[in-house]
C-alpha cells in the first residue's frame, strides 16, 4: 500500500469513527468552516474577514480565523497581533497548534499562516498527517471557521476554496475584478466540482450597482458552465470610515461600528451563519483536511 493511500485510509477511519461517535452520543453541532477568496487582490477580503469575525464574536460565536493567504499572510497585522510562530511549525512538529494559534481582544482565535502553506503539495504523508491530527482539535472550538484564502486561482487557493463547507468569492464593480472572480469560479467547477459559490460585492454606491455585479457574474455563470450556482449575500458599500480605519490599521467594527459598512458586514456576517450549507461537507475539521489532502496527493 503506498502512502498516499495508507492517508486515505487514516482519514476514512477516523471520520467514521467520528460519525459513529456523534450517533451513539447524539447530534453534535460541528463547526462550519467557510473560505473568503477573490479572483484578483485588493478588494477588501481579509479586512470583511476580519471584520466579520468580530461582529459573530459579539455575538457569542466562537470564531477561528485560519490565514491560508500564501506569501501575503495579514491577518494578524490587521489585530495588531505579533505572532511568534506559524502553520509552519505545526507541520514540522516543532510546535502543536494551540502554541501557535494566537487570539485577539475580541477573543478570535487566528492560525498565522506565514510561508506556512506555501509548499503544501510538497508535504510528506506524515507531515500531512500530523497536520490532519492537529487541526481535528479545532473542532471543539470553534462555532464559524474563516479560511483567508490568497486571491487569485493559485494551486493552494483552489485545494482551500474547494474543501471549505462555503466559498464565498469578494468582488467589486471594476471589470478585471468580476472577469477575474468568473475565472477563478469557472477553474473550480471544472477541476474541483464545486457548483456552489456564494457572492459579496464590496466598495459599491449602492446596492442596485451591486445586484448590477451579481448579475453579470451569474449570467456568464448561466451561459457558460452548467449547474453551477451562485447566490448573492450583500453588499458593502465604499464608505470612508471603513477606509480610514484601513488606514489606522484598526476595524471599522471598533472604530465606527455604527457605520453603513459596519452595518453592512454585521448583516452579512449573520447570513453567512444561518444560510445552508451547500457545497457537501458535514462542517468536520477532519473532513476539511482529508479534502485538502486527497487533492494533492
Amino acid at each position: 500500500m503506498n502512502q498516499a493511500k495508507g492517508l486515505q485510509n487514516v482519514v476514512k477511519d477516523r471520520a467514521f469513527s467520528r460519525r459513529n461517535a456523534t450517533a451513539i452520543s447524539g447530534p453534535t453541532v460541528l463547526p462550519r468552516v467557510i473560505a473568503v477568496t477573490s479572483g484578483k487582490g485588493g478588494v477588501g477580503k481579509t479586512n470583511i474577514v476580519a471584520n466579520a469575525a468580530v461582529s459573530l464574536s459579539r455575538m457569542g460565536k466562537r470564531v477561528v480565523i485560519i490565514d491560508a493567504d500564501v506569501g501575503l499572510a495579514n491577518i494578524d497585522i490587521i489585530f495588531n497581533l505579533r505572532p511568534e510562530f506559524n502553520i509552519r511549525h505545526v507541520i514540522n512538529s516543532e510546535k502543536t497548534l494551540k502554541e501557535v494559534m494566537v487570539q485577539s481582544e475580541h477573543g478570535i482565535k487566528i492560525l498565522p499562516g506565514g510561508s506556512g502553506f506555501a509548499d503544501l503539495t510538497q508535504l510528506g504523508e506524515g507531515e500531512k498527517l500530523n497536520l490532519l491530527t492537529e487541526f481535528e482539535s479545532l473542532a471543539d472550538q470553534a462555532d464559524i471557521i474563516f479560511v483567508d484564502t490568497g486571491a487569485g486561482i493559485s494551486a493552494n487557493v483552489l485545494y482551500f476554496n474547494s474543501a471549505c463547507d462555503d466559498c464565498v468569492v469578494i468582488a467589486t464593480n471594476e471589470p478585471t475584478s468580476i472577469t477575474d472572480a468568473y475565472a477563478m469560479m469557472k477553474v473550480m467547477s471544472r477541476e474541483y466540482g464545486t457548483k456552489y459559490f456564494k457572492l459579496i460585492v464590496n466598495m459599491v454606491d449602492s446596492e442596485a450597482e451591486a445586484k448590477k455585479v451579481y448579475g453579470s457574474l451569474s449570467g456568464a455563470l448561466d451561459k457558460f458552465l452548467k449547474n453551477v450556482v451562485l447566490e448573492y449575500v450583500g453588499h458593502i458599500p465604499f464608505d470612508r470610515q471603513l477606509q480610514q480605519s484601513v488606514q489606522k490599521r484598526g476595524l471599522v467594527m471598533d472604530r465606527f461600528p455604527d457605520s453603513a459598512s459596519a452595518r453592512a458586514i454585521h448583516e452579512i456576517a449573520v447570513s453567512l451563519s444561518r444560510r445552508p450549507l451547500k457545497n457537501n461537507s458535514n462542517g468536520n475539521l477532519t473532513f476539511f483536511m482529508s479534502r485538502v489532502f486527497q487533492t494533492t496527493t
